[in-house]
């Protein structure tokens, strides 16, 4: 199965700025959608809060266009960051009152955070979770459904 071209670049961008240190969710251009969106924040003007889907009125002009951001219209935009701020552990919209994680750019913080973003992006494109890897630990009469060889070095 082909991976589709706005999936393969969105996991790309995430990928490198996980690693990269370049991931933190209360930055616009340096949280999920702002990777994915080459790093800028004018996608913080489809909505009036931080991890709402509610789209304001630019938001609606522009998904009524048709328009699309990196592949991705404004109301999945807006859906992949409340996903990854509610799987980082912060209660959404983004306010100074409400819940957050202790640290926000803690490495597991963002796999969690991530992990549902490419869940979520992998089901927009009917593609099976890349991140699943449930199916390695598959078995048929107590054996191994899938076999690995094993390299020593």
């Amino acid at each position: 199965m082909k991976t589709p071209k706005r999936l393969e670049q969105a996991l790309i961008k995430l990928y490198n700025a996980f690693h990269n240190n370049e991931l933190n969710p209360e930055c616009c251009s340096a949280c999920a959608v702002g990777n994915i969106l080459d790093n800028h924040d004018s996608w913080k003007h489809l909505s009036d809060d931080h991890g709402s889907t509610e789209l304001n009125y630019i938001g609606q002009i522009h998904q009524k266009l048709g328009r699309k951001f990196n592949g991705y219209t404004p109301l999945e935009l807006l859906n992949i960051e409340k996903i990854f701020l509610e799987a980082c552990g912060f209660i959404v919209p983004l306010c100074h009152y409400n819940k957050k994680p202790n640290k926000t750019t803690n490495k597991d913080t963002l796999f969690n955070g991530l992990s549902a973003v490419v869940a979520y992006l992998c089901k927009l494109d009917n593609i099976e979770n890349v991140m699943d890897y449930s199916k390695i630990f598959e078995f048929d009469n107590e054996d191994p459904v899938y076999k690995f060889d094993i390299i020593y070095n």
